[in-house]
């Protein structure tokens, strides 16, 4: 049996200690914030999203960068076979809409103790304030870590290394790109670190008139420059102070965040998806046939939530005093026109502060599939947001990092 060190205590590393020490070894899990799983706390507003309940082949449709690279790890270790795994550490499931699954309790506090309970049954070390600052190595192997804990510094002799120290997003909770210098250091090749499943900066100002606005069931679409769709779905979208986030949002910009860096990407929104321009039509024409004397503004409020009626009356360019029965067939058609395509302009993502994960990392040519180690140096093994691998939202990236923790862990050997 070997003593192996895992660096990170979140969601990945976690797992991959449990996995590691349920074949025996004697395991030391390092983590530098005081206590772990500090962004597990945070996930799903604080409810933590743990994975998501389809089918397992629909799993790596939700994975946008090397889904083929994480096949052993997720038919190793599942999206049932996690659920089954909390369920039996003391953390009942359910299911939600998408199939998001989270705890019955709602509390993101019991997916930690449910895990913190699985790894002291099983003998694991904890060390808390400990920030490893070094990983030792010898003709390519590893021989074990140094860390800092009460200001001194110290060595922990290793036979294996675990890497599990996160991405950069939400660097406030102890992920600080560690794990890429230390990769990098030993001869990995990092690809480019940038924000995903983060909201957009738009152009526009008005958001801020509608901000805090969530919108139900719109459907957005993301076209560049030479007016290529880049993204077409439907879903709930929040309105910002900066510009727009929400479901929606967020998972365009894990599939647009490379275009956007090359310029201003045109977003249009659908704001009555379910009738067609002619039923919309309709039922405008039926507003304004019961109150022909109202004023434009008043006759439209019903369509929209109060805050978004007065931008979209100012769009129109339509006086909102006007009264309908003045308003002419094409303003009205152009009125129909803007509802089923209000125009955004995006001009940026927000920062790695507000991104759910981080696109990019540890290049996956130098790291077996298989078993989750090094192809440069034996011993040395990766897991989650580490990998450049990520996915959309609802589960996904939290299921990623079970499942490469756990075979990791498994393939200790």
């Amino acid at each position: 049996m070997k003593r192996v060190v895992v660096v990170g205590g979140g969601a990945a590393g976690m797992m991959a200690a449990y996995a590691c020490a349920s074949q025996g070894h004697t395991v030391y899990l390092l983590e530098k914030n005081e206590k772990l799983g500090k962004k597990v706390y945070i996930t799903g507003k604080g409810r933590c999203n743990l994975t998501n309940d389809c089918d397992v082949e629909d799993l790596f449709k939700a994975i946008l960068r090397n889904p083929k690279f994480l096949y052993s790890a997720i038919y190793t270790f599942d999206n049932y076979q996690v659920q089954r795994f909390f369920e039996e550490n003391g953390c009942p499931v359910k299911v939600e809409r998408g199939g998001r699954v989270f705890p019955v309790s709602d509390h993101a506090s019991d997916v930690i103790r449910a895990l913190e309970n699985a790894l002291k049954n099983l003998g694991v070390k904890i060390f808390l304030h400990s920030k490893v600052v070094g990983i030792e190595t010898e003709n390519n192997a590893i021989k074990g870590v140094r860390f800092q804990k009460d200001h001194r510094e110290q060595e922990l002799p290793a036979e294996a290394v675990i890497l599990c120290t996160g991405g950069r997003s939400y660097p406030s909770t102890g992920s600080t790109g560690d794990g890429h210098a230390f990769a990098d250091s030993l001869g990995h090749t990092i690809k480019p670190l940038t924000p995903s499943l983060v909201p957009f900066v738009t152009k526009e100002t008005f958001v801020k008139d509608v901000m805090g606005l969530a919108l139900k069931n719109v459907q957005a679409t993301i076209t560049d420059a030479s007016g290529k769709k880049l993204y077409d779905e439907f879903g709930e979208l929040l309105f910002t102070h900066f510009g727009v986030s929400g479901p929606l949002m967020l998972s365009a910009s894990a599939k647009v965040n490379d275009a956007i860096a090359k310029g201003p990407l045109s977003l249009k929104l659908n704001l009555k998806p379910a009738l067609s321009k002619e039923q919309l039509d309709k039922r405008l024409l039926r507003e304004f046939d019961e109150n022909p004397n109202r004023q434009f503004k008043n006759a439209v409020s019903g369509l929209f939530p109060g805050k978004l009626t007065p931008v979209m009356v100012k769009l129109s360019g339509i006086n909102p005093d006007k009264k309908v029965n003045e308003i002419t067939k094409s303003m009205r058609e152009a009125f129909v026109e803007l509802i089923q395509s209000m125009p955004l302009t995006l001009i940026g993502l927000r920062g790695f502060e507000e991104a759910i994960v981080t696109k990019g990392g540890v290049d996956v040519k130098q790291v077996n599939p298989s078993t989750m180690e090094s192809k440069l140096i034996h011993g040395l093994f990766f897991a989650g947001e580490l990998l450049d691998v990520d996915a959309y939202t609802g589960g996904f990236n939290l299921q990623i990092a079970w499942s490469t923790g756990y075979l990791a862990g498994l393939n200790v050997e």
